[in-house]
C-alpha cells in the first residue's frame, strides 16, 4: 500500500512537472501549439509514462492498494485516468468521504453533498464491473438510506468478503432482510449490529470467515447462522447481548469443520453459553481446530480456566493458543482446576503459545507448566507483561 502511494506521488509530481515544462516552451515560442505538435507531446507524454500503459488488471490491483477515497482522486491526473478506478474489485465506503467525483457548483448540489451517504451512492452509480470485497462503514443518523443501500447491493452485486461496521449509536439498528440474499460470500465480517435470520434463510453455502462483534443476536439465530454454514473455517465472536441461552456443546456442534476459533471471555458470553456448565469431556472433537483464541481471559476467575482446558483437550491437532489475559474483579484463592483430570491431554502440534499481560499469578504459572509439560514441538511462549 505505502509502494502504491509513493508510486502515484511520484506520477502526479511528474505530470505537474512536464506540463509545466511545455507551458514555458509555449510561452517563450509565443505561438500557439499546432496538432502535430501536441501529438507529438502526448506521444512523448505516454512514452515516458510506464504507469498509464500497464494492464488493467495490473492498474486493479495497484488501485486496490490505495484507500478507495485516494483510488477516486487518480481521476483528475489524466484523461487516461479518469475512469480507471471505477473497475476496481475492491471498495471502501463511508460517510463523508470527502470525494468529489465530479464537479459541481449549485446549491443543491452542496446540500446533497453534505448528506452523509452522498459520497456513497455517488460511487456505487458510478462503478462499473463486479466488487468482490466491500467494506461499509454505515452512517449513524439515518437508518432509512441504510436499507436502501445495502437493498442495492444485494441486488446488484455477489460479494466475496464483506464487512459493516457500525457504532454503539447503531447497536440497535437491525440489518434487513436482503442481507441475507449474498449466497457466494465466503468472508463476512459485522461489527456493533444487532442480527436477526429471516425465516426463508437457508444458509451460506460457501462463508468460510464469519466475525461478530459487539453484536446483539438471539442465541436461536446464532446456532441457526452457525449450523447452516457448512464449509465455515473460521469463527469470531464477541457477543454484546443475548436473548437466550445455550449450552457449549450446541454451539460445537455447529461447528465440525472449524480451524481459527476466537472467544471473548467477557461477561457477556456467559448470557448466551452457560460456562458453569461446561463438562470436563466435550463430547464433540475439534480435530480440524488449528488456532485457539480467548480475549478477556480470567485464569483464577471462576469457571474460565475449565472452560479453556475442556477446549484444549478435544482439540489434539491445536497449532497456535492466544490468551488475552483481563482484570478480574473477583479473585479466588483457590481456584478449583484439578490437573490430574487433564493428564491425558498431549499437544504434539502446538508450536507457539502467546499470553497477553500475562500477571505472574499462580493459575498463570500452573496452565504454562502443563502446556511446556504437554508439547514437545512448542517452539514459542510469548508472555507479554503489563506495563
Amino acid at each position: 500500500q505505502s509502494f502504491a502511494k509513493h508510486t502515484f506521488n511520484y506520477y502526479i509530481l511528474y505530470l505537474n512537472e512536464y506540463n509545466s515544462r511545455h507551458c514555458i516552451v509555449s510561452v517563450q515560442q509565443k505561438e500557439p501549439l499546432k496538432m502535430n505538435t501536441r501529438s507529438m507531446y502526448k506521444s512523448e507524454r505516454m512514452s515516458l509514462d510506464r504507469i498509464t500503459t500497464l494492464p488493467q488488471p495490473i492498474l486493479e490491483t495497484i488501485l486496490c492498494h490505495l484507500s478507495t477515497k485516494e483510488a477516486v482522486r487518480t481521476s483528475i491526473l489524466s484523461r487516461e485516468w479518469r475512469y480507471n478506478w471505477t473497475k476496481i474489485p475492491k471498495l471502501e465506503l463511508s460517510p463523508c468521504m470527502g470525494v468529489a467525483v465530479y464537479e459541481q457548483t449549485s446549491d443543491i448540489a452542496n446540500t446533497r453533498r453534505c448528506k452523509p451517504c452522498y459520497d456513497i451512492y455517488q460511487i456505487l452509480l458510478r462503478h462499473q464491473g463486479p466488487i468482490h470485497e466491500l467494506t461499509l462503514t454505515l452512517p449513524e443518523d439515518n437508518c432509512l438510506e441504510l436499507d436502501q443501500i445495502i437493498l442495492h447491493l444485494s441486488r446488484n452485486y455477489n460479494f466475496k468478503k464483506l464487512k459493516l461496521y457500525g457504532s454503539d449509536l447503531l447497536s440497535w439498528y437491525k440489518l434487513p432482510i436482503c442481507l441475507f440474499s449474498f449466497h457466494h460470500i465466503r468472508d463476512l465480517v459485522i461489527y456493533s449490529l444487532d442480527l436477526d435470520l429471516p425465516p426463508t434463510f437457508n444458509g451460506f453455502s460457501c462463508l468460510e470467515s464469519l466475525c461478530l462483534r459487539g453484536i446483539g443476536i438471539s442465541i436461536k439465530s446464532l446456532l441457526r447462522l452457525l449450523s447452516n454454514s457448512p464449509s465455515l473455517k473460521s469463527f469470531n465472536l464477541f457477543v454484546s447481548e443475548a436473548y437466550d441461552t445455550c449450552t457449549v456443546n450446541e454451539l460445537l456442534e455447529c461447528l465440525p469443520m472449524i480451524e481459527h476459533l476466537s472467544l471473548t471471555m467477557s461477561p457477556y458470553i456467559s448470557e448466551c453459553v452457560v460456562l458453569d456448565s461446561v463438562p470436563q469431556e466435550l463430547p464433540t472433537s475439534l480435530i480440524h481446530l488449528r488456532y485457539l483464541c480467548f480475549e478477556d481471559m480470567c485464569f483464577d476467575g471462576g469457571c474460565h480456566l475449565p472452560f479453556l482446558l475442556a477446549f484444549i483437550k478435544r482439540s489434539p491437532n491445536l497449532e497456535k493458543i492466544k490468551l488475552e489475559n483481563d482484570w478480574c474483579e473477583k479473585r479466588h484463592e483457590e481456584y478449583s482446576v484439578v490437573w490430574d483430570e487433564y493428564s491425558n491431554v498431549w499437544l504434539e502440534h502446538l508450536n507457539e503459545l502467546k499470553i497477553v499481560r500475562f500477571n505472574n499469578l499462580k493459575p498463570e504459572m500452573d496452565f504454562v507448566k502443563f502446556i511446556l509439560a504437554r508439547s514437545p514441538k512448542l517452539k514459542n511462549v510469548i508472555e507479554e507483561t503489563p506495563i
